[in-house]
């Protein structure tokens, strides 16, 4: 028998609201525990579409509870959530890509404690490949990523930057650098950009276009590599959710795939 691992939710949102149904419905060998939220009155209302209510604790109490730690709160609110879980050695789940960047010496925390960090895969396909190629030789990775406008109109270098997006009536590229650039930038919008960063050839070494297109009504994300193992391209669709159109339904589903890879007895890809 597998033992059954206690799980915390911290940030019960978009994702996390997801996240914490799946698992009040049944997952195997995982239990919802406890939640921690920076707004506690907006979780526990959230909460009410669960048959079994948990607590709604701090991130310090959240990690003496639980196993694994979902994180799915905003960026600034990373380091609060991760440095008690891993200081546990605790499991700590995140698509949080950009905040590892923003926050390199959490892999450092982790491995002194005994702790692991699980980045899923988030919004970005292909993340087996970039990483079965990284231990080759990669020669170039580049990524594109096409917005509808209304995606983007609250990120942080739009709204510091006084862009206007709405009424757009074509393409408008509204970022080209680096992948460590783009998530200092966006620190909300390109998670996947600092995990393809991450799996690959670094966030330094990755190219990344951001766009505001308002024919599309999907994010978007292509990828192509190089690599001397192989050569590949991918496009993604994510399909936007209605509570945050920036954050695709397929981001929540990635984190479940990772919780599930935690006990299941048979594990897919890489």
């Amino acid at each position: 028998m597998r033992k059954t691992l206690k799980v915390g939710i911290a940030g019960f949102g978009t994702i996390g609201k997801v996240v914490g149904l799946a698992l009040d419905k049944g997952m195997p060998g995982l239990e919802l525990v406890a939640v921690a939220s920076g707004n506690p009155d907006k979780a526990k209302a959230a909460m009410a579409t669960l048959s079994q209510h948990v607590p709604v604790v701090s991130s310090k109490e959240l990690a003496d509870l639980a196993d694994v730690i979902v994180e799915c709160a905003p960026t600034t609110a990373f380091m609060d959530i991760a440095e008690p879980a891993l200081c546990q050695g605790r499991t700590l789940v995140t698509v949080s890509g950009a905040a590892i960047l923003q926050h390199p010496e959490v892999v450092k925390l982790a491995d002194r404690h005994g702790g692991q960090i699980l980045l899923a895969t988030g919004a970005l396909l292909g993340l087996d490949a970039v990483r079965a190629a990284a231990k080759g030789k990669i020669n170039s990775v580049t990524m594109v990523t096409r917005k509808p406008p209304t995606s983007l109109t609250k990120a942080k270098f739009i709204v510091e930057n006084n862009i206007q997006l709405l009424g757009l009536t074509e393409p408008l590229q509204v970022f080209k650098g680096s992948a460590l650039e783009g998530a200092q930038k966006f620190p909300s919008n390109v998670n996947v950009a600092a995990s393809l960063g991450l799996a690959g050839l670094g966030a330094e070494q990755t190219q990344l276009e951001i766009w505001a297109d308002p024919g599309k009504t999907r994010n978007t994300h292509t990828i192509k590599v190089d690599a001397d193992s192989a050569s590949f391209e991918m496009t993604i669709e994510n399909v936007p959710t209605v509570e945050n159109p920036g954050t695709g339904r397929i981001t929540a589903l990635s984190v479940l795939a990772a919780l599930e890879s935690l006990t299941a007895a048979l594990r897919v890809g890489s």
